[in-house]
Protein backbone atom coordinates (compact mmCIF):
# COMPACT_ATOMS: atom_id res chain seq x y z
CA UNK A 1 0.00 0.00 0.00
CA UNK A 2 3.25 2.35 0.80
CA UNK A 3 4.53 1.41 -2.49
CA UNK A 4 1.35 2.69 -4.17
CA UNK A 5 0.85 5.63 -2.36
CA UNK A 6 4.20 6.86 -2.69
CA UNK A 7 3.88 6.30 -6.59
CA UNK A 8 0.83 8.58 -6.58
CA UNK A 9 2.55 11.05 -4.58
CA UNK A 10 5.33 11.26 -7.12
CA UNK A 11 3.18 11.54 -10.03
CA UNK A 12 1.22 14.59 -8.72
CA UNK A 13 4.24 16.48 -7.55
CA UNK A 14 6.50 15.73 -10.31
CA UNK A 15 4.21 15.53 -13.50
CA UNK A 16 0.91 17.15 -12.58
CA UNK A 17 1.91 19.43 -10.31
CA UNK A 18 4.49 20.64 -13.08
CA UNK A 19 2.67 22.10 -15.75
CA UNK A 20 5.84 22.41 -18.23
CA UNK A 21 6.80 18.39 -17.92
CA UNK A 22 2.90 17.50 -18.18
CA UNK A 23 2.47 19.53 -21.51
CA UNK A 24 5.71 18.17 -22.58
CA UNK A 25 4.67 14.52 -21.83
CA UNK A 26 1.36 15.06 -23.46
CA UNK A 27 3.17 16.48 -26.25
CA UNK A 28 5.58 13.35 -26.51
CA UNK A 29 2.78 11.00 -26.31
CA UNK A 30 1.01 12.63 -29.76
CA UNK A 31 3.59 12.62 -31.85
CA UNK A 32 5.10 9.55 -30.81
CA UNK A 33 1.20 7.99 -31.74
CA UNK A 34 1.59 9.80 -34.66
CA UNK A 35 4.26 8.09 -35.15
CA UNK A 36 6.30 11.59 -36.30
CA UNK A 37 9.60 11.63 -37.63
CA UNK A 38 12.32 11.36 -34.62
CA UNK A 39 13.59 14.65 -34.84
CA UNK A 40 10.09 16.38 -35.15
CA UNK A 41 9.20 14.63 -31.99
CA UNK A 42 11.90 15.91 -29.90
CA UNK A 43 11.70 19.48 -31.65
CA UNK A 44 7.69 19.55 -30.72
CA UNK A 45 7.87 17.62 -27.50
CA UNK A 46 10.56 20.41 -26.27
CA UNK A 47 9.28 23.55 -28.46
CA UNK A 48 5.57 22.77 -25.97
CA UNK A 49 7.83 22.47 -23.03
CA UNK A 50 9.68 25.47 -23.37
CA UNK A 51 6.63 27.73 -24.29
CA UNK A 52 5.22 26.87 -21.50
CA UNK A 53 8.43 27.82 -19.34
CA UNK A 54 8.07 30.71 -21.34
CA UNK A 55 4.70 31.45 -20.09
CA UNK A 56 5.45 31.19 -16.54
CA UNK A 57 8.64 33.33 -16.54
CA UNK A 58 6.12 35.92 -18.45
CA UNK A 59 3.81 34.84 -15.39
CA UNK A 60 6.38 35.66 -12.68
CA UNK A 61 7.55 39.06 -14.13
CA UNK A 62 4.57 40.23 -13.45
CA UNK A 63 2.95 38.48 -10.69
CA UNK A 64 6.10 39.50 -8.38
CA UNK A 65 4.74 43.28 -9.23
CA UNK A 66 1.10 42.49 -8.36
CA UNK A 67 2.28 41.40 -5.28
CA UNK A 68 3.92 44.29 -4.32
CA UNK A 69 1.33 46.41 -5.69
CA UNK A 70 -0.91 44.76 -3.68
CA UNK A 71 0.76 45.54 -0.16
CA UNK A 72 0.73 49.05 -1.39
CA UNK A 73 -2.81 49.20 -2.04
CA UNK A 74 -3.69 47.51 1.29
CA UNK A 75 -1.61 50.42 2.77
CA UNK A 76 -3.22 53.04 0.84
CA UNK A 77 -6.39 51.86 1.92
CA UNK A 78 -5.70 51.38 5.49
CA UNK A 79 -6.33 48.09 5.84
CA UNK A 80 -4.00 45.09 7.01
CA UNK A 81 -5.12 41.46 5.94
CA UNK A 82 -7.10 39.29 8.46
CA UNK A 83 -5.20 36.85 10.88
CA UNK A 84 -5.91 33.11 11.88
CA UNK A 85 -4.76 30.75 14.08
CA UNK A 86 -4.59 28.21 11.24
CA UNK A 87 -2.70 28.62 7.68
CA UNK A 88 -2.12 27.10 4.03
CA UNK A 89 1.03 25.67 5.23
CA UNK A 90 -0.22 24.26 8.36
CA UNK A 91 -2.56 22.74 6.34
CA UNK A 92 -0.65 21.39 3.88
CA UNK A 93 1.87 19.64 6.80
CA UNK A 94 -0.93 17.45 7.82
CA UNK A 95 -3.43 17.00 4.60
CA UNK A 96 -0.56 17.65 1.48
CA UNK A 97 -0.23 14.44 0.86
CA UNK A 98 -3.46 13.85 0.96
CA UNK A 99 -4.36 16.39 -1.72
CA UNK A 100 -1.36 15.04 -3.86
CA UNK A 101 -3.25 11.42 -3.86
CA UNK A 102 -6.85 13.08 -4.71
CA UNK A 103 -4.64 14.53 -7.58
CA UNK A 104 -3.45 11.64 -9.10
CA UNK A 105 -6.57 9.40 -8.58
CA UNK A 106 -9.04 12.15 -9.76
CA UNK A 107 -7.37 12.67 -12.88
CA UNK A 108 -6.65 8.60 -13.73
CA UNK A 109 -10.59 8.55 -12.94
CA UNK A 110 -11.08 11.31 -15.14
CA UNK A 111 -9.53 9.67 -18.23
CA UNK A 112 -11.67 6.60 -17.79
CA UNK A 113 -15.06 9.10 -17.86
CA UNK A 114 -13.16 10.67 -21.39
CA UNK A 115 -12.41 7.69 -22.77
CA UNK A 116 -16.02 5.92 -21.82
CA UNK A 117 -17.88 9.08 -22.98
CA UNK A 118 -17.73 10.59 -26.42
CA UNK A 119 -19.63 13.14 -25.22
CA UNK A 120 -16.77 14.14 -22.80
CA UNK A 121 -14.45 15.59 -24.90
CA UNK A 122 -12.12 17.46 -23.26
CA UNK A 123 -9.13 16.27 -21.07
CA UNK A 124 -8.45 18.30 -18.20
CA UNK A 125 -4.49 19.97 -18.43
CA UNK A 126 -4.21 22.66 -16.05
CA UNK A 127 -2.11 21.36 -13.85
CA UNK A 128 -1.75 23.52 -11.13
CA UNK A 129 -5.40 24.20 -11.20
CA UNK A 130 -5.18 20.40 -10.54
CA UNK A 131 -3.92 21.28 -7.07
CA UNK A 132 -5.98 23.67 -5.80
CA UNK A 133 -9.11 22.10 -6.81
CA UNK A 134 -7.73 19.24 -5.33
CA UNK A 135 -6.66 21.62 -1.61
CA UNK A 136 -10.02 22.98 -1.91
CA UNK A 137 -11.99 19.92 -2.12
CA UNK A 138 -9.87 18.40 0.79
CA UNK A 139 -10.28 21.39 2.85
CA UNK A 140 -13.84 21.61 2.34
CA UNK A 141 -14.34 17.41 3.32
CA UNK A 142 -12.24 18.25 6.63
CA UNK A 143 -14.86 20.58 7.51
CA UNK A 144 -17.84 18.73 6.94
CA UNK A 145 -16.08 15.43 8.25
CA UNK A 146 -13.41 16.18 10.50
CA UNK A 147 -13.26 12.37 11.35
CA UNK A 148 -12.70 10.73 8.40
CA UNK A 149 -9.43 9.00 7.67
CA UNK A 150 -7.05 9.50 4.79
CA UNK A 151 -8.52 6.55 2.54
CA UNK A 152 -11.91 8.25 2.80
CA UNK A 153 -11.17 11.90 2.07
CA UNK A 154 -8.98 10.47 -0.99
CA UNK A 155 -11.31 8.38 -2.37
CA UNK A 156 -14.14 11.00 -1.52
CA UNK A 157 -12.24 13.96 -2.71
CA UNK A 158 -10.83 11.96 -6.04
CA UNK A 159 -14.50 11.17 -7.18
CA UNK A 160 -15.89 15.11 -7.00
CA UNK A 161 -12.87 16.61 -8.19
CA UNK A 162 -12.65 13.88 -11.21
CA UNK A 163 -16.35 15.47 -11.77
CA UNK A 164 -15.02 18.67 -11.95
CA UNK A 165 -12.73 18.00 -14.61
CA UNK A 166 -14.91 16.37 -16.74
CA UNK A 167 -17.72 18.64 -16.59
CA UNK A 168 -16.12 22.29 -15.84
CA UNK A 169 -14.92 22.40 -19.91
CA UNK A 170 -18.24 20.94 -20.99
CA UNK A 171 -20.43 23.95 -19.23
CA UNK A 172 -17.55 26.53 -20.94
CA UNK A 173 -17.98 24.88 -24.21
CA UNK A 174 -20.55 27.21 -25.59
CA UNK A 175 -18.90 30.68 -23.96
CA UNK A 176 -15.25 29.24 -25.80
CA UNK A 177 -16.86 28.30 -29.30
CA UNK A 178 -17.69 31.78 -29.83
CA UNK A 179 -13.75 32.60 -28.78
CA UNK A 180 -12.68 29.21 -30.62
CA UNK A 181 -15.29 28.68 -33.31
CA UNK A 182 -12.65 26.11 -34.57
CA UNK A 183 -13.18 23.60 -31.19
CA UNK A 184 -9.82 23.01 -30.96
CA UNK A 185 -8.92 23.35 -27.15
CA UNK A 186 -11.34 23.64 -24.45
CA UNK A 187 -11.27 25.98 -20.96
CA UNK A 188 -10.01 24.41 -17.82
CA UNK A 189 -9.74 27.45 -14.90
CA UNK A 190 -11.80 28.27 -11.83
CA UNK A 191 -13.07 31.46 -13.40
CA UNK A 192 -15.85 29.46 -15.01
CA UNK A 193 -18.45 30.12 -13.12
CA UNK A 194 -18.36 33.79 -13.29
CA UNK A 195 -17.57 33.65 -16.56
CA UNK A 196 -20.68 32.04 -17.59
CA UNK A 197 -22.34 34.46 -15.25
CA UNK A 198 -21.01 37.02 -17.22
CA UNK A 199 -22.28 35.38 -20.91
CA UNK A 200 -25.87 35.40 -19.39
CA UNK A 201 -25.96 39.37 -17.68
CA UNK A 202 -24.05 40.94 -20.91
CA UNK A 203 -26.54 39.42 -23.26
CA UNK A 204 -29.07 42.24 -23.54
CA UNK A 205 -26.33 45.12 -23.02
CA UNK A 206 -24.67 45.22 -26.84
CA UNK A 207 -23.09 42.69 -29.46
CA UNK A 208 -19.46 41.88 -30.14
CA UNK A 209 -20.23 42.63 -33.80
CA UNK A 210 -20.83 46.04 -32.64
CA UNK A 211 -18.58 47.19 -29.91
CA UNK A 212 -15.52 44.51 -30.49
CA UNK A 213 -12.61 45.95 -27.76
CA UNK A 214 -10.50 45.14 -30.36
CA UNK A 215 -11.81 47.21 -33.07
CA UNK A 216 -12.75 50.46 -30.80
CA UNK A 217 -12.07 53.32 -32.39
CA UNK A 218 -10.16 55.51 -30.41
CA UNK A 219 -8.94 60.10 -31.37
CA UNK A 220 -5.48 60.02 -33.71
CA UNK A 221 -4.03 61.13 -30.19
CA UNK A 222 -4.67 58.10 -28.37
CA UNK A 223 -4.54 55.58 -30.75
CA UNK A 224 -1.37 54.40 -28.78
CA UNK A 225 -3.68 52.61 -26.77
CA UNK A 226 -4.73 50.06 -29.58
CA UNK A 227 -1.13 48.48 -28.26
CA UNK A 228 -1.82 46.09 -25.80
CA UNK A 229 1.60 46.53 -24.01
CA UNK A 230 1.26 50.24 -24.30
CA UNK A 231 -2.04 50.75 -22.52
CA UNK A 232 -1.10 48.44 -20.11
CA UNK A 233 2.30 50.21 -19.11
CA UNK A 234 0.27 53.29 -18.90
CA UNK A 235 -2.72 51.98 -16.63
CA UNK A 236 -0.96 49.93 -14.53
CA UNK A 237 1.74 52.93 -13.90
CA UNK A 238 -1.52 55.40 -13.16
CA UNK A 239 -2.70 52.85 -10.51
CA UNK A 240 0.83 52.65 -9.19
CA UNK A 241 1.54 56.07 -9.15
CA UNK A 242 -2.05 57.07 -7.20
CA UNK A 243 -1.54 53.88 -4.80
CA UNK A 244 2.27 55.50 -4.08
CA UNK A 245 0.69 58.68 -3.48
CA UNK A 246 -1.78 57.45 -0.66
CA UNK A 247 0.21 54.82 0.86
CA UNK A 248 2.72 55.00 4.13
CA UNK A 249 5.77 56.09 3.04
CA UNK A 250 7.02 53.34 5.19
CA UNK A 251 5.29 50.39 3.44
CA UNK A 252 6.14 51.85 -0.23
CA UNK A 253 9.88 52.17 0.63
CA UNK A 254 10.06 48.63 1.72
CA UNK A 255 8.46 47.53 -1.38
CA UNK A 256 11.24 49.46 -3.86
CA UNK A 257 14.11 48.62 -1.77
CA UNK A 258 13.31 44.57 -2.43
CA UNK A 259 14.09 45.84 -5.85
CA UNK A 260 17.35 48.07 -5.42
CA UNK A 261 17.82 49.75 -2.07
CA UNK A 262 18.72 53.02 -3.58
CA UNK A 263 15.52 52.99 -5.90
CA UNK A 264 12.73 56.30 -5.77
CA UNK A 265 9.28 54.73 -4.65
CA UNK A 266 8.27 56.62 -7.85
CA UNK A 267 10.41 55.33 -10.76
CA UNK A 268 9.87 51.94 -8.80
CA UNK A 269 5.74 51.98 -9.31
CA UNK A 270 6.88 53.05 -12.93
CA UNK A 271 9.12 50.14 -13.42
CA UNK A 272 6.57 48.04 -12.20
CA UNK A 273 4.16 49.26 -14.63
CA UNK A 274 6.87 48.34 -17.12
CA UNK A 275 7.45 44.83 -15.50
CA UNK A 276 4.18 44.31 -15.53
CA UNK A 277 3.38 45.13 -19.46
CA UNK A 278 6.71 43.48 -20.39
CA UNK A 279 5.20 40.31 -18.49
CA UNK A 280 2.15 39.93 -20.14
CA UNK A 281 3.97 40.47 -23.70
CA UNK A 282 6.18 37.39 -22.14
CA UNK A 283 3.35 34.93 -21.19
CA UNK A 284 1.53 35.81 -24.53
CA UNK A 285 4.50 34.28 -26.42
CA UNK A 286 4.77 31.56 -24.59
CA UNK A 287 0.91 30.91 -25.19
CA UNK A 288 1.35 30.89 -29.05
CA UNK A 289 4.70 28.49 -28.77
CA UNK A 290 2.85 25.79 -26.66
CA UNK A 291 -0.16 26.23 -28.66
CA UNK A 292 1.24 25.89 -31.88
CA UNK A 293 2.91 22.63 -30.54
CA UNK A 294 0.23 20.98 -28.56
CA UNK A 295 -2.90 21.19 -30.63
CA UNK A 296 -1.65 19.54 -32.73
CA UNK A 297 0.07 17.01 -31.39
CA UNK A 298 -3.00 16.06 -29.44
CA UNK A 299 -4.38 14.94 -32.44
CA UNK A 300 -2.31 11.48 -31.57
CA UNK A 301 -3.73 11.42 -27.98
CA UNK A 302 -7.70 12.11 -29.71
CA UNK A 303 -7.09 9.56 -32.34
CA UNK A 304 -5.32 6.66 -31.01
CA UNK A 305 -5.78 6.65 -27.04
CA UNK A 306 -9.04 8.51 -26.17
CA UNK A 307 -11.20 8.95 -29.54
CA UNK A 308 -12.37 12.49 -30.04
CA UNK A 309 -11.03 14.47 -27.05
CA UNK A 310 -9.40 18.17 -26.94
CA UNK A 311 -7.06 19.67 -24.19
CA UNK A 312 -8.80 21.43 -21.95
CA UNK A 313 -5.95 24.68 -20.79
CA UNK A 314 -5.50 27.22 -18.80
CA UNK A 315 -7.04 31.18 -19.16
CA UNK A 316 -3.84 32.43 -20.92
CA UNK A 317 -4.27 31.20 -24.29
CA UNK A 318 -7.57 32.93 -24.89
CA UNK A 319 -5.75 36.01 -23.79
CA UNK A 320 -4.30 36.33 -27.58
CA UNK A 321 -8.07 36.65 -29.09
CA UNK A 322 -8.55 39.77 -27.17
CA UNK A 323 -6.21 41.27 -25.31
CA UNK A 324 -7.10 45.02 -24.81
CA UNK A 325 -10.18 43.19 -23.41
CA UNK A 326 -8.05 41.31 -20.69
CA UNK A 327 -7.27 44.74 -19.90
CA UNK A 328 -10.62 46.08 -19.81
CA UNK A 329 -11.61 43.18 -17.40
CA UNK A 330 -8.93 43.15 -14.96
CA UNK A 331 -9.16 47.08 -14.82
CA UNK A 332 -12.73 46.83 -13.58
CA UNK A 333 -13.07 44.40 -11.76
CA UNK A 334 -9.54 45.58 -9.98
CA UNK A 335 -11.45 49.24 -9.33
CA UNK A 336 -14.71 47.25 -8.42
CA UNK A 337 -12.64 45.17 -5.81
CA UNK A 338 -11.16 48.10 -4.20
CA UNK A 339 -14.02 50.01 -4.10
CA UNK A 340 -15.85 47.09 -1.76
CA UNK A 341 -12.73 47.21 0.28
CA UNK A 342 -13.50 51.31 1.15
CA UNK A 343 -16.95 50.06 1.45
CA UNK A 344 -16.18 46.97 3.57
CA UNK A 345 -13.65 48.73 5.76
CA UNK A 346 -15.95 51.83 6.59
CA UNK A 347 -19.19 49.63 7.54
CA UNK A 348 -16.85 47.89 10.04
CA UNK A 349 -17.21 44.68 7.77
CA UNK A 350 -14.53 41.89 6.58
CA UNK A 351 -11.04 43.19 6.05
CA UNK A 352 -10.90 42.57 2.49
CA UNK A 353 -6.91 41.72 1.27
CA UNK A 354 -6.80 42.49 -2.60
CA UNK A 355 -6.17 39.42 -4.65
CA UNK A 356 -4.55 41.30 -7.52
CA UNK A 357 -3.25 37.79 -8.95
CA UNK A 358 -7.05 36.48 -9.34
CA UNK A 359 -8.08 40.03 -10.26
CA UNK A 360 -5.87 39.75 -13.07
CA UNK A 361 -6.73 35.75 -13.86
CA UNK A 362 -10.20 36.07 -13.61
CA UNK A 363 -10.89 39.91 -14.45
CA UNK A 364 -9.17 39.08 -17.86
CA UNK A 365 -10.65 36.43 -18.86
CA UNK A 366 -13.97 37.45 -17.59
CA UNK A 367 -13.74 40.49 -19.30
CA UNK A 368 -12.74 38.52 -23.22
CA UNK A 369 -16.01 36.34 -22.73
CA UNK A 370 -17.80 39.40 -22.13
CA UNK A 371 -16.62 40.72 -24.77
CA UNK A 372 -17.37 37.60 -27.20
CA UNK A 373 -21.04 38.43 -26.04
CA UNK A 374 -21.47 42.31 -25.81
CA UNK A 375 -18.16 44.01 -26.40
CA UNK A 376 -16.29 46.32 -24.38
CA UNK A 377 -19.77 46.40 -22.29
CA UNK A 378 -19.73 42.69 -21.65
CA UNK A 379 -15.64 43.35 -20.88
CA UNK A 380 -16.59 45.83 -18.04
CA UNK A 381 -19.74 43.91 -16.63
CA UNK A 382 -17.54 40.88 -16.13
CA UNK A 383 -14.47 42.83 -14.41
CA UNK A 384 -17.19 44.29 -12.31
CA UNK A 385 -19.00 40.79 -11.43
CA UNK A 386 -15.31 39.60 -11.01
CA UNK A 387 -14.67 42.37 -8.22
CA UNK A 388 -18.39 41.61 -6.98
CA UNK A 389 -17.57 38.05 -6.40
CA UNK A 390 -13.91 37.98 -5.41
CA UNK A 391 -15.03 40.58 -2.51
CA UNK A 392 -17.93 39.13 -1.61
CA UNK A 393 -16.65 35.40 -1.45
CA UNK A 394 -13.66 36.44 0.33
CA UNK A 395 -15.92 37.90 3.28
CA UNK A 396 -18.37 34.94 3.56
CA UNK A 397 -15.68 32.22 2.70
CA UNK A 398 -12.52 32.72 5.25
CA UNK A 399 -15.04 31.68 7.93
CA UNK A 400 -15.70 28.46 6.39
CA UNK A 401 -12.08 27.62 5.80
CA UNK A 402 -11.15 28.95 9.41
CA UNK A 403 -10.47 25.67 10.30
CA UNK A 404 -8.45 24.28 7.92
CA UNK A 405 -6.53 27.08 5.76
CA UNK A 406 -8.35 30.58 5.12
CA UNK A 407 -5.80 31.59 2.93
CA UNK A 408 -7.97 29.88 0.34
CA UNK A 409 -10.52 32.34 0.97
CA UNK A 410 -8.15 34.85 0.30
CA UNK A 411 -6.58 33.68 -2.63
CA UNK A 412 -9.36 31.90 -4.43
CA UNK A 413 -10.69 32.00 -7.81
CA UNK A 414 -14.96 32.07 -8.10
CA UNK A 415 -15.17 28.05 -8.06
CA UNK A 416 -13.30 27.79 -5.33
CA UNK A 417 -16.07 29.61 -3.39
CA UNK A 418 -18.67 27.62 -5.39
CA UNK A 419 -17.10 24.09 -4.34
CA UNK A 420 -16.60 25.07 -0.68
CA UNK A 421 -19.99 26.55 -0.33
CA UNK A 422 -21.92 23.39 -2.04
CA UNK A 423 -19.83 20.81 0.13
CA UNK A 424 -21.01 22.68 2.63
CA UNK A 425 -24.69 22.82 1.79
CA UNK A 426 -24.79 19.27 1.66
CA UNK A 427 -23.48 18.51 5.33
CA UNK A 428 -26.71 18.82 6.82
CA UNK A 429 -28.46 16.82 4.48
CA UNK A 430 -25.94 13.52 4.69
CA UNK A 431 -23.77 14.53 7.97
CA UNK A 432 -19.93 13.64 8.39
CA UNK A 433 -20.99 9.83 8.46
CA UNK A 434 -22.52 9.79 5.02
CA UNK A 435 -19.60 11.54 3.58
CA UNK A 436 -19.21 8.64 0.58
CA UNK A 437 -22.52 10.49 -0.99
CA UNK A 438 -20.67 13.04 -2.19
CA UNK A 439 -18.60 11.15 -5.01
CA UNK A 440 -21.31 9.06 -5.66
CA UNK A 441 -24.07 12.03 -6.31
CA UNK A 442 -20.93 14.00 -8.45
CA UNK A 443 -20.08 11.12 -10.52
CA UNK A 444 -23.43 10.24 -10.95
CA UNK A 445 -24.71 13.54 -12.43
CA UNK A 446 -21.52 13.56 -14.54
CA UNK A 447 -22.73 10.33 -15.53
CA UNK A 448 -26.07 11.62 -16.47
CA UNK A 449 -25.17 14.76 -18.00
CA UNK A 450 -22.73 12.84 -20.74
CA UNK A 451 -25.44 10.34 -21.49
CA UNK A 452 -28.20 13.65 -22.51
CA UNK A 453 -25.42 15.36 -23.98
CA UNK A 454 -24.28 11.75 -26.43
CA UNK A 455 -28.06 11.64 -27.10
CA UNK A 456 -28.30 14.95 -28.44
CA UNK A 457 -24.81 14.55 -30.25
CA UNK A 458 -26.02 12.10 -31.86
CA UNK A 459 -29.47 13.31 -32.53
CA UNK A 460 -27.79 16.53 -34.03
CA UNK A 461 -25.64 14.34 -35.70
CA UNK A 462 -28.56 12.55 -37.63
CA UNK A 463 -30.24 15.56 -38.28
CA UNK A 464 -27.18 17.05 -39.78
CA UNK A 465 -26.71 14.25 -42.18
CA UNK A 466 -30.27 14.13 -43.38
CA UNK A 467 -30.06 17.95 -43.94
CA UNK A 468 -27.04 16.87 -46.19
CA UNK A 469 -28.42 14.28 -47.76
CA UNK A 470 -31.33 16.40 -49.06
CA UNK A 471 -29.33 18.81 -50.05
Amino acid sequence: MDIVKNILTFLADNVFGQVPILIGLITLAGLLLQRKRFEDTVAGALRATIGVVILFIGIEVFTGGLSSFQTVLASAMGTTPPKADRTLADFLGTHGGTVALVITVAFAVHVVIVRLFPAARYLYLTGHLMFWVSAVTVASLVTIAPDADQLTLVLCGAGFVAAYFTLQPLWMRPLMLRVMPDDKFGYAHTSSLTALLTGFVARPFGTRENHDTEKLKLPRQLSFFKDVNVSTALIIAVIMLIAVALADDKVVGEQAAAMNESLSPWVWALLVALRFAGGIAILLFGVRMFLAEIVPAFKGVSDKVIPGTRPALDAPTVFPVAPTAVMFGFVASTATFLICLGIFAAAGWFTLAPPMIMLFFVGGATGLFGNVVAGWRGALIGGVLTGLILAVGQALTWGLFQNTAPELAALADPDWYAIAWLLKAVDPLIGGASVWAVPIVALAATVVSLVILGRRHARQAGQDTVSAAEK
